[in-house]
């Protein structure tokens, strides 16, 4: 996911985005704890994301 299709999107579609990112996260999380994640480079991945949509975020409410 790239920065400039971030900012095409509406703040509520940012927020969702978010959200299932988030979830996605918890759920490699777990994955990994318990040996069951066999590609690992996926969490860092989805943090990565995590943190562009905040980015774009912050920049959207004007902050």
């Amino acid at each position: 996911m790239k920065a400039t299709e971030l900012r095409q999107k509406t703040v509520e579609e940012l927020k969702a985005e978010l959200d299932s990112l988030q979830l996605q996260q918890f759920k490699l999380r777990m994955a990994k704890a318990t040996g069951q994640l066999a590609k690992t480079h996926q969490v860092g991945l989805v943090r990565k994301d995590i943190a562009r949509i905040k980015t774009v975020l912050t920049e959207k409410q004007g902050g």
